[in-house]
């Protein structure tokens, strides 16, 4: 068991994670590749999809870009379908993002920084699930 920030999970004390707390813990999960990028920590699952985590304020963040917007065939037919089917993939939510200009959609799913290390473990293993689930269930809208 990790420790972050001096705080002991199995006596039920929140704990607060850190960067490199966060990067020890999944350095731990053989199916993953985990390096650290300035504030972030850069994952590639075993099945090579990518995924940056961050922490901002009290929240984890765990996100990974699915496809340019400009690969999308209809964005108004993505998007309700999106909407529709996001019950299909727990504990993940789609989003638009901006980087260097160019706009993504992106997976992505929020903890705590109180989270403890199972949960910490099961948002990852259900994002990385849920990506390939979704590029499978979307690709009919991508040119």
């Amino acid at each position: 068991m990790l420790v972050a920030t001096g705080v002991n999970e199995k006596l039920g004390v929140n704990m607060s994670w850190e960067i490199k707390t966060l990067a020890a813990l999944l350095d731990q999960d053989e199916n993953l590749a985990v390096s650290q990028e300035g504030d972030c920590l850069f994952l590639t699952s075993e099945h090579g999809i990518d995924a940056y985590v961050s922490l901002g304020g009290e929240q984890i963040i765990v996100e990974s870009l699915l496809f340019a917007m400009s690969q999308v065939s209809n964005t108004a037919s993505l998007n309700e379908a999106i909407l529709r089917s996001h019950k299909l993939f727990p504990l993940t939510t789609v989003g638009i993002v901006s980087v260097d200009g160019t706009e993504y959609y992106a997976a992505f799913g929020a903890l705590s920084v109180n989270s403890s290390e199972d949960d910490i473990r099961l948002e990852i293993d259900f994002l990385f699930q849920n990506i390939e689930d979704m590029l499978d269930t979307y690709e009919e809208f991508i040119n």
